[in-house]
Formats: structure tokens, C-alpha cells, sequence
């Protein structure tokens, strides 16, 4: 099932494709939401907000709605009632005290300012809601589907990765016997030199050659990086979010490498070294696109 990609693309309708919702997914640290409603929805962005909480854990969200019918709100016209009297007594007025016997019409009035006058409507936002919902889930659905395609993509690609590091590490695993044992001659042979002409019980001399080339068994890291790579992939199985997790594990698989590489002068080792670090890297590219 998981885990899933950050990026994706999904789309949803309601009422008809009155309401279209996209949404788009790219990845991020943490969950970081924009959405774009028409301005006379603008009040329905938490809502939104926490529908899309509700389904992703992480990553850059933009959500862009818009509605393609009729509206319901919008700039109508109404007459000033009150307003058109007085101006029709005042223009009756002008007519008596004038003497003036020309009619009053229609356009004498209309042609006053502010008989007719716009009015915003607001629109019913609480019946509107539901089928603004409907396209975001309808959306949020097809671009889960879409991340968890993707999503399935990535766990393959870490697996194998994954499986590149895990022979790295056996080859350092195979290797330790006849590093311990090389670096223990080595010493055997430097303090051999050191104390030329001085008497020194040989056992007590190989004695301490052993314990100097037991400081450069690294048994220990490896074990731990063995057992690294296997919860790595238990959480690739795992149906929760998971970035998070095999992100820190990445930094201790390099922890890791780093200790074992500064505990072993070999050249051997150190091509391992520089190799494992390579592989983390490139798992670390792909494990920042999880979610």
C-alpha cells in the first residue's frame, strides 16, 4: 500500500461540474496549504483546509476551486422607491412654481441619481458547502490514487537501492576476519620495531597486538546497519506515513558508515565506504518525496 509520493494531480466535480476542484502536490517538510476559492466563498478556506488535513500528512498542497454555473451572488439592481418620490415631489414642485406645463416622465426620473442603485448578494455559503466538499474529496481521491502510483514506483526504486547498500554491507561483514587478523600483524610487526633489543615476553606482545586490532573490528556497526536496513524495509510495508522515519534512519545508516570507515585504514573498506555513502545519498533524493 504505502508509501506514497508527495507529488500528484487530481481533479473533482459536483453538481453537475458547476464545481471543479483541482488539486496539486509536490513534496515539502512539512503540510503547507493554499487555497483559491471565488471571492464570495472565501469564508469556506478552513473547511477546505481541514478536509484536505484530514487525508495528507505532508507536503505543498494548492487547491484551486471554481464554480462554472449560474451564480448565486453577484451584482443585482434594485429601485430606491423612497428616493424616486422625493425627486418626483420636488420635480412637481419645479413644475408649479414654474408655471411650467410640460410633463413629468419615466426618464426625468430615471435620469436622478441613485433611484436605481447595485446591491451585492451574498450567497448561501452553508448551501453550497456540501458540493464544494464533494469536488474537494472527489479531488483528493484522484490524486491519491495518483500519488499512491507513484508512491509504488518509489518503494521499488528504494528496495532496490536498498539491496545495492545491503551487499556493500556484507562485503565489509566478509571482509572483517582478515582485516582483524592483517591489522593484528601489522601491529605485531610496528612494536616488534619499536622495542628492537628489548626484552619483552612475546605473549604479553601479542596480547596487546590483539587488543589495538580489536579497536578496528567493526562487527558492531555492521550489525547495526544489518538491522537498519531491515526495519527500513518493514517500514516500506508499513500503511502510514513514513518519510519521516526513513529519513532519520538515513542519517543513521551514515553515522554508521562514518564510524566504520574511520575505524579501518584499509583500502578496501574505504572504496565500501565511499560507495555506501553513495547509495545513501541517492536513497535520501528518493525518500524526500515521501510522504
Amino acid at each position: 500500500m504505502r508509501p506514497r509520493s508527495m507529488t500528484g494531480f487530481g481533479r473533482g466535480e459536483a453538481d453537475g461540474q458547476n464545481w471543479v476542484a483541482e488539486i496539486r502536490t509536490v513534496n515539502h517538510r512539512f503540510l503547507d496549504q493554499r487555497v483559491v476559492l471565488p471571492t464570495a466563498f472565501a469564508g469556506l478556506e478552513e473547511r477546505v483546509k481541514k478536509t484536505v488535513v484530514a487525508q495528507m500528512d505532508r507536503g505543498r498542497v494548492e487547491v484551486f476551486i471554481s464554480f462554472r454555473g449560474n451564480a448565486t451572488a453577484g451584482t443585482v439592481l434594485a429601485v430606491d422607491m423612497e428616493l424616486a418620490r422625493q425627486y418626483h415631489h420636488c420635480l412637481l414642485q419645479l413644475k408649479e412654481q414654474l408655471g411650467l406645463g410640460c410633463q413629468i416622465s419615466l426618464s426625468d426620473l430615471l435620469a436622478q441619481r441613485g433611484i436605481i442603485v447595485q446591491q451585492e448578494q451574498s450567497p448561501d455559503i452553508e448551501q453550497e458547502w456540501p458540493l464544494i466538499e464533494q469536488a474537494v474529496r472527489a479531488a483528493l481521491a484522484d490524486c491519491d490514487r495518483m500519488r499512491e502510483q507513484e508512491g509504488q514506483s518509489l518503494k521499488e526504486e528504494l528496495n532496490s537501492r536498498l539491496d545495492s547498500f545491503a551487499a556493500l554491507v556484507r562485503e565489509v561483514a566478509n571482509a572483517i576476519p582478515q582485516i582483524v587478523e592483517q591489522r593484528q600483524i601489522e601491529l605485531q610487526d610496528r612494536i616488534r620495531r619499536l622495542l628492537a633489543g628489548m626484552d619483552i615476553d612475546p605473549s604479553r606482545l601479542a596480547q596487546e597486538a590483539a587488543i589495538l586490532a580489536d579497536k578496528t573490528d567493526v562487527t558492531e556497526e555492521v550489525v547495526r546497519l544489518t538491522s537498519h536496513i531491515s526495519q527500513f524495509r518493514s517500514f516500506l510495508d508499513s500503511d502510514e506515513p513514513v518519510g519521516r522515519r526513513l529519513d532519520f534512519l538515513l542519517q543513521e545508516f551514515l553515522r554508521e558508515v562514518n564510524t566504520l570507515a574511520s575505524k579501518i585504514s584499509n583500502a578496501s573498506v574505504a572504496r565500501l565506504g565511499v560507495e555506501m555513502k553513495n547509495e545513501i545519498e541517492k536513497l535520501r533524493e528518493q525518500v524526500q518525496n515521501i510522504e
